[in-house]
């Protein structure tokens, strides 16, 4: 009876020990395997690579055009509509940030919810209206 109770009371006081360091096991493996495949790529990358070189493969590749010191004619600006677009682009993403959270917690949201999403979409059709009466999404 009293081994039983010895051999019980330490089993209790191991389980009450907590996790310790085992909860961190898959962390640490997670790291260990992404330091082995980047050693990995980067140790096979010159095995498997090209091994014989030429002007063409050594020569840099611009999306087509030739590259050259010298600046494009004009200064070699860009056009501002891809700006604009990039722009337009941060707003739509900004605007599914915020309508996201608010579709997976409609209901708890409640009136005033419903509320302040409808001042929100309102304002930025107010501004996507702007944009496309000034013609920012006009590509002539």
């Amino acid at each position: 009876m009293l081994l039983s109770q010895a051999t019980g009371g330490a089993a209790l006081a191991q389980e009450g020990a907590g996790p310790g360091l085992d909860m961190y096991l898959p962390l640490v493996i997670l790291f260990a395997l992404a330091l082995g495949f980047a050693l990995f790529s980067v140790l096979l990358g010159p095995l498997v690579g090209p091994s014989r070189f030429n002007k063409a493969k050594l020569s840099a590749y611009e999306c087509g055009i030739e590259p050259s010191p010298q600046p494009v004619v004009g200064g070699g600006r860009m056009p501002v509509a891809y700006y604009v677009t990039a722009m337009l682009f941060i707003l739509f993403d900004i605007e599914m940030v915020f309508l996201f959270p608010y579709a997976v917690s409609a209901d708890a949201l409640g009136l005033w919810g419903v509320a302040a999403i409808t001042l929100f979409i309102a304002t930025f059709f107010i501004a996507d209206i702007y944009v496309w009466r000034r013609g920012g999404l006009d590509w002539n």
